[in-house]
């Protein structure tokens, strides 16, 4: 990473401000997708599937049979697109850093497997997306050994018209409880398929490398996860809040 995690601080402060901020008098609504040429369509599938692509923001062990992990989630994922963004969106402002808000579960079950779900918006755009993980503690820790998981994860955009994408993410991820503090970090990969119907445009299909390291704070029967992330060429950083029992 080339930012630590004290990096989220300020980077969380503004997410949370564009989140519940008004809304701008001329939302950045991608409704011109079509106008863009082949090249440009890539940058924007990139961009935009980085952005909405699933965010673990949990550590890797697992939540146990009855555990429950219930969040809501503030972030920014900075883009290196800009200029073709805004051309998607009829020239409606584009901030370099996206703000990303989502609501999430996760449920422990048997054999050291989670499920999650998620539904996230990018305030200020008209992108939505569902999506889901599956993952398994193939070592599930201990008082000396750290955890070890396996996750299959997918969101599917919605919300913009002429608009085809899902992501389909895989990574390996570690941690290790400490005290009150359990650090994580996982590496992986992301693919975003991407089609606009009804224009010229030809589908994309994007495998990025991922990576991230976040830290959860316990505060019972709270916990605060800070976490940041490397898709491709964007960056995100994201705070998540949540009941865990």
């Amino acid at each position: 990473m080339k930012r630590s995690l004290l990096a989220l601080a300020p980077a969380t402060l503004a997410a949370l401000a564009l989140t519940w901020a008004p809304a701008p008098v001329r939302a950045a609504d991608f409704n011109f997708v079509r106008l863009l040429n082949q090249a440009e369509f890539r940058a924007f599938s990139e961009d935009v599937g980085a952005a909405a692509s699933y965010k673990g923001v949990i550590p890797a062990e697992s939540l146990g049979l009855i555990g429950f992990d219930i969040g809501v989630t503030a972030g920014v994922t900075e883009v290196s697109n800009r200029d073709v963004l805004r051309k998607a969106a009829g020239g409606a402002s584009i901030p370099k850093a996206l703000p990303v808000a989502s609501l999430r579960v996760h449920k422990g079950l048997p054999f050291d497997i989670d499920i999650g779900a998620t539904l996230m918006q990018l305030p200020g755009t008209n992108v939505r997306a569902a999506g889901g993980e599956l993952r398994w503690a193939f070592i599930s820790g201990s008082t000396v050994m750290p955890a070890v998981a396996l996750r299959v994860s997918g969101t599917r955009l919605s919300g913009v018209e002429g608009l085809d994408m899902d992501t389909v993410g895989a990574d390996l991820s570690i941690s290790k409880g400490f005290a009150f503090l359990t650090p994580y970090a996982g590496i992986g990969s992301v693919r975003v398929d991407a089609a606009a119907p009804g224009s010229s445009l030809r589908s994309e299909s994007l495998t990025l490398a991922r990576r991230f390291v976040g830290v959860n704070i316990a505060l019972v029967p709270l916990a605060l996860v800070l976490e940041a992330e490397r898709t491709g060429k964007a960056t995100s950083y994201s705070v998540k809040a949540a009941v865990r029992f």
